[in-house]
């Protein structure tokens, strides 16, 4: 999946950053932002538009003001013009500069939104990068429960009816936050990076066969749920097997690939009298030590090959 699948609406962004409304076109309601990606039109005043992009939000700032200011009005205006031109989705002005007359003119001429952030230019760019990256950002849905356990988010998956729910609901009752369950969105925020939600729709409610729908919030609390989290490792429930073997040591690392990133995984089999909260727990707790650099099964297993050594130099 690409970027380009995903939109998100100019009004939404206008929000969200609190942007003032300097020229407001007429279709803004239905002006779409498609690419993560911003650009600053330095080398476009200069006249360069060798690959430019025309679907980008353009930002200026002072230095790009400061350029402008050094010619006459209408070669000023020639230069905004051909920005404008190229149907962009919205032109930013930061630092709350004040705004050149023809570019006011132009932008009704071209239809093209017209905004102003009181921010400083670069805060203003990675705020604003950050936030399209999550909002436009390749996703898909899995069934499962994403839970934050010791500020890990694990995402629990398995059949229907092995016991996700009940060992979220757990995990909530012990201090920990619900995240979603039944349908969890994924996203890939960056080449390393999954954060999961619930939809919102469904957000914050657990399905518990016997009892029915709760809301969590409700019952335990604000603090009990979050509505993001990113995916540090995922956890496959399984009913218990007899006869299958199953990892006691933990030597080789296990990963499962969703949209081209390894999340670190387990498989933990399901049988009576198993406390599943408290291994999540313990499996959260692991896998923050393995990514700080220590493995048990590692440490163990260097002391039996040392002790092994010992003996045979004996």
């Amino acid at each position: 999946m690409t970027n380009d699948e995903y939109k998100i609406p100019l009004t939404k962004i206008i929000e969200e950053f609190d942007l003032e409304r300097i020229y407001e076109t007429p279709d803004i309601d239905s002006v779409m932002v498609r690419r993560s990606d911003i650009n600053r039109p330095g080398l476009q005043m200069a006249g360069f538009y060798d690959h430019f992009d025309s679907n980008r939000l353009q930002i200026m700032g002072r230095v790009e003001f400061t350029f402008l200011e050094q010619f006459t009005a209408d070669d000023r205006a020639a230069r905004i013009e051909r920005l404008l031109s190229q149907h962009i989705p919205a032109l930013i002005i930061t630092r709350g500069l004040q705004i050149f007359p023809e570019m006011i003119e132009l932008a009704e001429k071209y239809n093209v939104p017209l905004l102003r952030s009181e921010s400083g230019t670069s805060g203003f760019m990675s705020a604003l990068i950050a936030h399209l990256n999550v909002e436009l950002a390749p996703r898909r849905t899995r069934h499962g429960v994403l839970v934050e356990v010791y500020g890990e988010g694990i995402l629990i998956l398995g059949e229907s009816g092995v016991g996700k729910s009940e060992t979220a609901i757990e995990l909530v009752k012990r201090g920990h936050r619900l995240v979603a369950d039944d349908a969890v969105e994924i996203k890939r925020v960056s080449d390393n990076t999954l954060v999961g939600s619930s939809p919102e729709i469904i957000r914050h409610f657990v399905e518990l066969r016997g009892i029915g729908i709760i809301d969590v919030k409700e019952i335990f609390g604000i603090g009990a749920v979050k509505d993001t989290e990113s995916i540090d490792m995922i956890i496959h429930l399984e009913p218990w097997e007899d006869g299958k073997q199953y990892d006691r040591l933990g030597m080789v690392d296990e990963y499962t690939n969703i949209m081209g990133i390894n999340v670190p995984s387990l498989t933990i089999p399901v049988k009576l009298g198993r406390n599943l909260a408290v291994i999540v727990e313990v499996a959260s707790m692991n896998n923050r030590q393995k990514r700080m650099g220590y493995n048990a099964a590692v440490e163990l297993n260097n002391r039996l090959m040392n002790q092994m050594e010992e003996q045979l130099n004996i």
